[in-house]
């Protein structure tokens, strides 16, 4: 949660997604682990949820009924907040929060299956998921396009398909359905929140055998990136990629839609480092689970807060706060020479989290203390 707001923060700076310096290329990639980590851990977090409930049906609700609210979270106070503004039919798109609340819903329809099938059954969509693409060819022509525009949501079509060369520009080639751009499509996501709960047994098992799995599956992930990663670079032609250096290259992968390289590159780090995150410790370790116990809360604050950073940069650099560069939001009108410096960046990072921190300290006690009220359990 808190290095996404790193990336957030670039998006409003006018900082390219990505780029040929170091500072700009992993001031990005380094914000690459959060999607992959929020939805595969949103399938773990519901396997976790049942063995405390033992009530699938319970699961099931709770499941449909936040994955709703998710989405209408995303198309209305996500959506205004990113941009300050209300002209849906001039720029609208799904972002994370709208595909993890469908791919909860969908969720919900497999848990009459065992863990371990749900799990094989999202790594199978995750490594076919090219397969897809195809899916409005089996229509008749007559209808074929009509089904391809929602089709985009859960796949692009071929002809919508990003290209590698999309990779490191980040949000280039972004596939649209009913003229709104998708950066999530549902597919690879959907199998990445099947994992998650699959892996969820796991976390069963007694400490050493769990730190043994973690370990291996994560290292596994690591050494295959780097040698399917590799190997498709050196079989690139010269042309492909021009003189980008070889670890952009690696691991710039493409992340609309989430490639398989892409989740092994950030999905084994984060497994690996399971057992290390169960034993940290101390004041900083403190501050970023209170974050976590409330992060809805902390989602829905941080884009607003952000804008309104940018607002304040804008009025001390130039005198004007500048809405005008924001209404389609993240796709900037902001000029090339009135972006900030990356130093910039980072403070207003450190400041506004330092802000959600106690914000949501608040919030963390609030809820607390108030069990009786169940919605809070959706925020």
């Amino acid at each position: 949660m808190i290095i996404m707001a790193i990336d957030h923060v670039r998006v409003y700076s006018g900082m390219p997604a990505g780029g040929t310096t170091a500072g700009i290329f992993f001031t990005r990639w380094i914000t690459h682990f959060c999607a992959p980590a929020f939805v595969f851990f949103a399938g773990t977090s519901a396997f976790l949820y049942l063995q405390k409930s033992g009530d699938k049906k319970d699961l099931a609700k709770f499941l449909v009924t936040r994955g709703l609210l998710l989405v209408l979270l995303e198309l209305t106070v996500v959506r205004c907040s990113w941009m300050f503004n209300f002209d849906f039919a001039k720029f609208t798109f799904t972002g994370v929060i709208w595909t993890l609340g469908w791919c909860m819903v969908i969720l919900a329809a497999f848990l009459r299956l065992r863990p371990s099938i749900i799990g094989i059954i999202g790594l199978t969509l995750i490594f076919i998921q090219q397969a897809f693409q195809f899916v409005p060819d089996i229509f008749p022509s007559s209808i074929r396009e009509s089904v391809a525009t929602i089709w985009g949501f859960f796949y692009p079509p071929v002809s919508d398909h990003v290209s590698g060369a999309a990779k490191l520009s980040g949000i280039s080639g972004l596939p649209s359905a009913l003229g709104i751009r998708i950066f999530y499509v549902l597919i690879p996501w959907l199998g990445t929140m099947m994992a998650g709960y699959g892996f969820g047994q796991l976390l069963l098992r007694e400490p050493k055998s769990k730190i043994k799995i973690c370990r291996g599956i994560g290292f596994s992930a690591i050494i295959l990136l780097l040698v399917a990663g590799t190997a498709i670079i050196l079989m690139e032609s010269s042309d492909q990629g021009g003189d980008t250096p070889f670890i952009f290259k690696l691991l710039g992968q493409q992340k609309y839609p989430a490639s398989q390289l892409y989740l092994l590159m950030t999905l084994g780090p984060l497994i690996a480092l399971i057992p290390w995150a169960d034993s940290i410790k101390g004041w900083i370790a403190n501050a970023v689970k209170m974050i976590g116990r409330v992060p809805m809360f902390y989602y829905l604050l941080h884009i607003p807060l952000i804008h309104l950073s940018a607002f304040v940069v804008n009025f001390v650099r130039t005198g004007n706060i500048h809405q005008d560069w924001y209404v389609t939001v993240p796709f900037l009108s902001m000029p090339e020479e009135q972006r900030w410096g990356l130093p910039l960046l980072y403070v207003v990072w450190v400041i506004d989290v330092i802000i959600l921190y106690f914000v949501c300290k608040w919030y963390a006690q609030y809820k607390s203390n108030h069990p009786e009220k169940g919605w809070l359990k959706y925020l």
